[in-house]
């Protein structure tokens, strides 16, 4: 049996053509992904809006969310070994903007609402303080620096541009609030997505999930709140005089008796200015309700509010609620799972300026692209100081474990002390490397020098 091969092709030159495309739905550039007519579109986007502003357990989680996030450290750090110059251009950029470094991250997580977010990238040269504040800088090098991260609400964007062959993204046509219509090619802005697929533009709303739970909790809370109002007032009702037939539409006397009747019987409420006036042989009479409900509203909306809390790990923002309370192992298992979504967050934010912002502020500067400094950023929660004491108990019984500078100014940090780093070396050379002892002196030393600087102030004010 013989074995035909294939002919040799090349591979490059015709892999350099796309033929297929990436499956999006899209028709003249407004995306169609979206299974449910009313989630599509402008109108989609305003239901989100509307759950993030009017839903309490919606509110809580992404107010969680923005303010972990806003704490947490940024930092420019060199892409080749002793680049720090290039790194601290970009940082300085970073602490140069119009806008606090903070107000732009929170702006950017708006994408968690509506799937993505488009910042305009505005440059200005850096020539010192003026009085224009779209000119002002803090520098005065002369290089290009960024102005603004200028944010483009996710209502405005109309429409995409997408490329002919493979369908990438070429930019997106804004309506201004004048209702002019602006193209912004996509080197011109950065686009933060929640999540990728099909190379959609618009991502994925980490709301969208909780949709469903949302539309129902909402319609039992208002068939709740109209039950309430029952239960306090009663059900009206109201009997004609004898021998006055309200249903006879060929009498007008008595269509227009049906309609006040009708309208009486709708406004009844009982508040201060409660009271009827009825003309003699009208009867007015209240019936009781029936007693407790069959089924229990609060139970109903409270197993909705812990559907939209799980869509997004933050479930544990109900423990201890509704009477049920929940272990502390449970709890830190919960938190944790959050926590660690958090981090996914902020590695899309990260991720999108190391692959286009500061490139493209570097090719701006004349400066190599080759090695370029790297945004990064801390933890988002404090590490827990027994374990982590724990950890370096345990570790420092092997032989083999040595300190390092960056190792002891990093655990010093974690404990909130003051690290010298003029000092780390004559610890490790002092205690020959050793994690534990050089640790236990570098903590002496921090905790004489807090002690000696407060006397310092306590004199000073005497």
């Amino acid at each position: 049996m013989s074995i035909r091969k294939a002919r040799p092709t090349n591979a490059v030159a015709g892999g350099t053509k796309e033929l297929g495309s990436t499956g999006l739905q899209q028709s003249g550039g407004v995306v169609r992904e979206e299974l449910l007519v009313q989630l599509q579109g402008s109108r989609g986007k305003k239901l989100m809006r509307e759950m993030s502003e009017n839903d309490a357990i919606v509110g809580a989680f992404l107010f969680a969310v923005e303010q972990m996030i806003r704490q947490v450290t940024w930092k420019v750090v060199p892409g080749a070994p002793g680049d720090l110059e290039t790194a601290l251009f970009v940082d300085s950029c970073r602490e140069d903007l119009t806008e606090t470094w903070a107000e732009t991250i929170t702006e950017v997580l708006s994408m968690l609402v509506f799937g993505f977010q488009i910042s305009e990238l505005i440059y200005k040269k850096r020539n010192g303080p003026t009085r224009d504040p779209l000119t002002s800088s803090r520098f005065t090098d002369g290089r290009i620096g960024w102005r603004s991260l200028a944010p483009r609400s996710q209502e405005s964007i109309a429409k995409w541009e997408f490329a002919p062959e493979g369908g990438q993204v070429l930019g997106a046509y804004q309506t201004t609030a004048s209702g002019t219509t602006v193209f912004l090619p996509a080197e011109k802005y950065l686009l933060f997505r929640t999540k990728v697929r099909k190379g959609n533009p618009e991502g994925y709303s980490i709301l969208r999930n909780a949709y469903r739970s949302w539309y129902f909790k909402k319609r039992f809370e208002e068939i709740e709140g109209i039950g309430v109002e029952r239960d306090l007032a009663g059900l009206p009702t109201l009997t004609a005089p004898e021998g006055m037939d309200l249903w006879n539409t060929s009498n007008p006397r008595a269509t227009e008796q049906r309609a006040v009747a009708e309208t009486l019987i709708r406004s009844i409420r009982r508040d201060e200015q409660e009271g009827v006036l009825l003309p003699f042989g009208w009867k007015l009479e209240l019936l009781s309700t029936g007693g407790a409900r069959a089924s229990s509203t609060t139970d109903i909306i409270n197993r909705y509010d812990q559907r939209i809390a799980m869509t997004v790990l933050a479930d544990f923002i109900l423990l201890g609620h509704s009477g049920k309370f929940g272990s502390f192992a449970l709890s830190k298992t919960k938190t944790s799972a959050f926590v660690m979504s958090l981090y996914g967050y902020l590695n899309m934010i990260r991720d999108v300026f190391n692959r286009y912002a500061i490139p493209r502020l570097l090719e701006i500067n004349g400066l190599p692209l080759e090695f370029p400094p790297k945004l990064d950023y801390g933890d988002v929660d404090a590490p827990n100081l027994n374990e982590l004491g724990n950890f370096i108990r345990n570790i420092t019984g092997s032989e083999y474990v040595l300190a390092t500078p960056l190792l002891l100014q990093s655990l010093l940090q974690a404990a909130g002390l003051p690290s010298d780093e003029s000092d780390i070396a004559k610890r490790l050379t002092t205690h020959a490397g050793r994690v534990e002892d050089a640790l236990v002196q570098a903590v002496r030393d921090a905790m004489e020098r807090s002690a000696v600087e407060e006397d310092q102030e306590l004199m000073n004010e005497s």
